[in-house]
């Protein structure tokens, strides 16, 4: 039979594959350890943290989707980022983008700065000269996150993968943001793919995992052994429930991109905001590159409100649909603040070089009646609207001392808080 189409292959992972009773679905191997066949003779599996049936389906399954040779599930994103940089070492250089996802960066930078495990170059892949940027600091690895988050810029993978070919260095993509129903890093030249499958690909926000797909079978051994030696390989439960939600992923990756498309429609017509950042607006600066690149623009936006920062609450508060959360790429819609949320671990100027404003507001689509996610919105920016109104008929400005003061001491209180210590 030829290649099979990716919706074939996802509603199909692992299914009709058991050995030992026919079972249609596959069973879920909880054991953390196997009976020897004799004494010396060890099978296929021996240890869990090594090998698992379980998840050893999701990791073949997703290398299939992906084009590569091998896939291997970890236990979070950013495990699968940390198996990745065991290819490099203190005398190599990681080159990295200016506006990657926080948590990536604060991992990027720690390692190079605290434990001297790089080092670490920061380009902006959207200067017209990233390319000699890159060339000049001579890197072993190059890694690019495209869309970006939370800005969805776009990075030209092609153009990356030549150069890093050039230069003898690894080129890593983050399709997190995409899934491999509407991007494939390896056919673009990619060496390695790194997922937080926590997201789309899981796509109902109940496990947490990762994973890292090599296009080289020698190289995916070498990680394979990393991820034992680590012990970052995910859990047997985790990679069960990874694998149901991968069965649905394009339809539901379907139903996410058309709700996104109305959302975008309606938020350029409101007053309120004062600019959106999604690749399928024909005015996107990366527009071109990831319409050839990309399979669709996927249901990732954020937007400037067009207000002062205090409104942030009002707009939150009034929400009823779109749920105020960490995290992406469940069948919920999620709404996120960049700034105090998922990039609170970058500082102010690093926010501010990366783009991220005061006000940007990061949304992630669901699955649910667009015309209900819409209505959401709707109603949050006309209790902003009446918040503004509002202050300027009784004349009290927001930014007066005092009102200063109390923002200043309720976002310290935020910082103190323990439950959000992760974050930064």
């Amino acid at each position: 039979m030829s290649k099979q189409h990716s919706a074939t292959v996802a509603a199909r992972a692992g299914i009709a594959q058991d050995s030992a009773y026919g079972a249609v679905t596959p069973p879920l191997y909880l054991t953390s350890t196997y009976e020897l066949k004799a004494f010396k003779q060890p099978g296929k599996y021996d240890y869990s943290r090594s090998n698992n049936p379980t998840r050893d389906l999701l990791g073949d399954a997703l290398a299939e989707l992906e084009g590569g040779a091998k896939g291997l599930i970890t236990g979070t994103g950013m495990s699968a980022c940390l198996l990745a940089l065991q290819l490099i070492g203190p005398e190599d250089t990681l080159v990295i983008p200016h506006d990657c996802y926080g948590g990536s960066y604060r991992l990027f930078l720690n390692l190079a700065n605290r434990k001297k495990a790089f080092k670490l170059v920061v380009v902006n892949f959207q200067q017209t000269d990233w390319a000699e940027q890159i060339k000049a600091a001579q890197p072993k690895m190059i890694w690019v996150e495209t869309p970006s988050n939370p800005l969805l810029q776009i990075t030209d993978v092609k153009a990356a993968a030549e150069l890093a070919k050039t230069l003898n260095a690894i080129l890593v993509v983050d399709n997190t943001f995409l899934s491999p129903a509407l991007q494939n890093p390896i056919a673009l030249g990619a060496d390695i793919v790194v997922h937080s499958t926590t997201k789309f690909i899981n796509g109902h926000s109940d496990i947490i995992g990762g994973a890292l797909i090599a296009k080289d079978a020698a190289v995916g051994d070498e990680l394979k052994w990393w991820a034992n030696c680590l012990g970052v390989t995910g859990g047997a439960f985790d990679a069960y429930q990874t694998l149901r939600g991968l069965r649905t992923l394009l339809p539901r990756i379907k139903q996410h991109q058309h709700n996104a498309e109305l959302v975008v429609d309606f938020l350029q017509k409101q007053p309120l905001v004062g600019r959106v950042y999604y690749p399928g607006l024909k005015d996107h600066p990366g527009h071109a590159i990831a319409k050839a690149q990309q399979h669709g623009f996927g249901s990732m936006l954020s937007f400037d409100l067009a207000a002062d920062e205090a409104y942030l609450a009002v707009f939150f508060e009034a929400l009823q649909c779109f749920t105020l959360a960490q995290s992406l790429g469940g069948i919920e819609s999620l709404i996120c603040h960049p700034g105090s949320m998922t990039h609170a671990s970058l500082d102010a100027a690093t926010q501010k070089a990366a783009g991220i404003g005061p006000t940007l507001i990061r949304l992630s689509v669901g699955i649910e009646e667009a015309q209900d996610l819409i209505a959401d919105l709707a109603q949050a920016f006309a209790a902003v609207d009446a918040a503004v109104k509002q202050n300027t008929k009784t004349q009290k400005v927001l930014s007066e001392p005092a009102t200063a003061d109390k923002a200043k001491d309720e976002q310290q209180q935020f910082r103190l808080n323990p439950a959000l210590s992760v974050l930064w």
